[in-house]
């Protein structure tokens, strides 16, 4: 075999590594992203066990044994077919589950702004369909707890600090990453969207 058959036979090996390569790659990208959407609905239907089990957020009860959580209330957006459980406690591991409320703030119901976060590719992702005016409600221990939109906003969380406001502020803020389509997650971007109760 001449020495330009053998490179060719080579660059025709190394073509079809790369691209057997990039299709594992694609594989594994794509299985990521299955399994963490296979995981976010999984872990609903625990959550709402866990919720008919604490009577309504009544009662702290663990939706899995190993849990470092609880069910604190029910987010509900009728129009959009939205009916999430929210965690107590937004941190990384929370939020893989489900929406989670920011313990610093106010629960809802109570004097004071509520923050309730969510990832935007998965439970969040409806958030860019709310309209200023739209209504949505929160349950919490027996309490249906109704809201409206009254603003949706981009900030920056490398310099705005979500206000929680004082005795007479009952909003209830639900932030996401931002922007929804984009590739990598965890930018400084945040999308609020503003609630006052109703």
């Amino acid at each position: 075999m001449n020495r330009g058959g053998a490179d060719d036979i080579a660059s025709r090996h190394r073509r079809r590594a790369a691209r057997l390569l990039l299709i594992a790659l694609a594989a594994l990208l794509l299985g990521q992203a299955g399994y963490l959407q296979a995981k976010a609905l999984l872990a609903q239907v625990l959550l709402e066990h866990a919720w008919q089990r604490s009577d309504a957020g009544r009662t702290a009860t663990r939706p899995w044994p190993w849990a470092d959580t609880r069910p604190v209330a029910r987010l509900q957006v009728a129009a959009l077919d939205v009916d999430l459980i929210v965690l107590a406690g937004d941190s990384g591991r929370t939020l893989a589950f489900g929406p989670a409320w920011n313990e610093a703030s106010a629960l809802p119901g109570h004097a004071g702004a509520s923050i309730v976060s969510g990832h935007r590719d998965t439970h969040f992702a409806f958030l860019q369909r709310l309209r200023p005016g739209d209504g949505l409600e929160i349950e919490r221990a027996g309490l249906r707890l109704r809201y409206r939109v009254r603003a949706t906003r981009v900030v920056d969380a490398r310099t705005t600090r979500l206000a929680t406001g004082g005795a007479d502020d009952e909003r209830l803020l639900l932030v996401t990453c931002y922007p929804f389509d984009a590739w990598a997650a965890g930018g400084p971007l945040r999308y609020v969207v503003e609630a006052e109760r109703r």
